[in-house]
C-alpha cells in the first residue's frame, strides 16, 4: 500500500470504530423527486460511488418545511421519508462505510418556488430574496426538525447524523451578526448568536440520549470566515469551536474550497485556516478537513500535516468512483 495514513482506522469517542481515514464530502446531486425521495437516477449515481471510504456523509437533507434550498433536495421531515432514507444508508453500507445523514434548512437560501406557499425564513428580514424573519415558535419548531430528522436517520439505520452549520445555511446564519440582526435572545450578542447552533446541538443528542444509543455519531459542519464588514471571522469561529467541544459531539468538519487556504481575519493571515482551526480546537475532537484534493499523494500529504483527523473527497469521487480501491 502507497499511502498507508490514509488506511488507518480512528476510532472516535464514543467508542465506534472508523476503518480508514477517507469521508464521502456533502454533495448536492439535485437527483432526490419532488418529495425528496430517491429516484433510479440517485441510486445509480450512490451506488458503486465509494466503496472503500470509511465515512459517507449524506447531501444536504432537509429538516424542516419553509427550507428547501434545491431543486431535487431529499428530505427527513416525516414518517414517509423512512424507506427513501433506508435505503441510501443500506447503499452506504454495502459500500462498507458508516453512514451519516447530513441535516439542513436553507433559511434565506431556500427557493420560494419549492416550499409552502412560497414563503422561506431567516433568521432576519432578508429584502434581497424575500426571507421573512423567524418568529421565536418557528424557531423552536425548526430546532424540533433537526431532532426529528436526527430520530428519522436513526431508525432508518444511519450511523450518525452531520449538522450542517455551513455556506452560509439557517444554521451559520443564525450565528453571523451579518445576517443575524435579532434583538431578543436569539441574536445581537456573541454569546445569543450561538443559542441556534448549540440548541440544533443538543436537539440531537437528545435523540441519541433518548433512544440510549451512544454509539450514534453526531458530527458539525462549519465555514470558518465570511466576507462582509460584520461576516463571521476566524477569532468567531474559534468562539464556536470553543462552544462545540464541550456538546458531546463525535467531530467537526470545516469547509474549505481549498485544504491550504489561508486566514483573512480574526486569526495570523500567514497561516493556513485548518493548521489554526486544529491547534484551537487542541485534539479535543477529531477534524474533517477538505479542499481540491485530487489525488492518493495529495490526499496523503494533507493527512500527513497533522492539521486534520480525516480527508472528506467530493469532485474527486465524482471524477473517479473508484478513487479508494485504486
Amino acid at each position: 500500500m502507497k499511502h498507508p495514513n490514509l488506511f488507518q482506522s480512528y476510532t472516535f469517542n464514543n467508542g465506534v470504530t472508523v476503518s480508514n481515514r477517507l469521508a464521502v464530502a456533502p454533495m448536492t446531486h439535485l437527483a432526490s423527486d419532488d418529495n425528496g425521495h430517491i429516484t433510479a437516477e440517485e441510486r445509480q449515481f450512490l451506488t458503486d460511488r465509494f466503496r472503500g471510504i470509511g465515512l459517507f456523509i449524506s447531501a444536504a437533507t432537509l429538516v424542516h418545511d419553509g427550507g428547501k434550498a434545491f431543486y431535487g433536495q431529499p428530505e427527513a421531515i416525516g414518517p414517509e421519508d423512512l424507506p427513501s432514507l433506508r435505503e441510501v444508508a443500506r447503499i452506504a453500507h454495502d459500500q462498507g462505510a458508516k453512514a451519516l445523514l447530513q441535516i439542513h434548512h436553507g433559511g434565506w437560501q431556500s427557493i420560494p418556488a419549492l416550499n409552502p406557499n412560497g414563503e422561506i425564513f431567516a433568521p432576519s428580514e432578508h429584502p434581497e430574496t424575500g426571507a421573512k424573519a423567524l418568529t421565536e415558535a418557528q424557531i423552536l419548531s425548526i430546532i424540533d426538525g433537526y431532532g426529528h430528522a436526527a430520530e428519522l436517520a436513526l431508525e432508518a439505520g444511519f450511523d450518525g447524523v452531520e449538522i450542517h452549520g455551513a455556506n452560509n445555511y439557517l444554521i451559520q446564519q443564525f450565528f453571523s451578526a451579518q445576517s443575524n440582526r435579532r434583538t431578543d435572545a436569539w441574536g445581537g450578542s456573541l454569546q445569543n448568536r450561538l443559542r441556534f447552533p448549540l440548541a440544533v446541538v443538543d436537539a440531537a443528542t437528545a435523540v441519541r440520549d433518548k433512544h440510549a444509543k451512544p454509539e450514534f455519531i453526531i458530527g458539525y459542519r462549519f465555514s470558518p470566515e465570511e466576507p462582509g464588514e460584520n461576516g463571521i471571522t476566524m477569532a468567531d469561529t474559534f468562539a464556536l469551536i470553543d462552544a462545540l467541544v464541550r456538546k458531546p459531539l463525535q467531530y467537526l468538519h470545516v469547509s474549505l474550497w481549498d485544504f491550504y487556504k489561508k486566514a483573512r481575519r480574526g486569526a495570523d493571515t500567514e497561516r493556513t485556516r485548518i493548521e489554526q482551526l486544529h491547534q484551537h480546537i487542541g485534539g479535543k475532537l477529531p477534524l474533517i478537513g477538505v479542499g481540491n484534493l485530487y489525488t492518493a499523494s495529495q490526499a496523503a500529504e494533507a493527512l500527513a500535516t497533522g492539521w486534520a483527523e480525516f480527508i472528506a473527497l467530493g469532485k474527486t469521487l465524482l471524477i473517479n468512483p473508484h478513487w479508494a480501491e485504486l
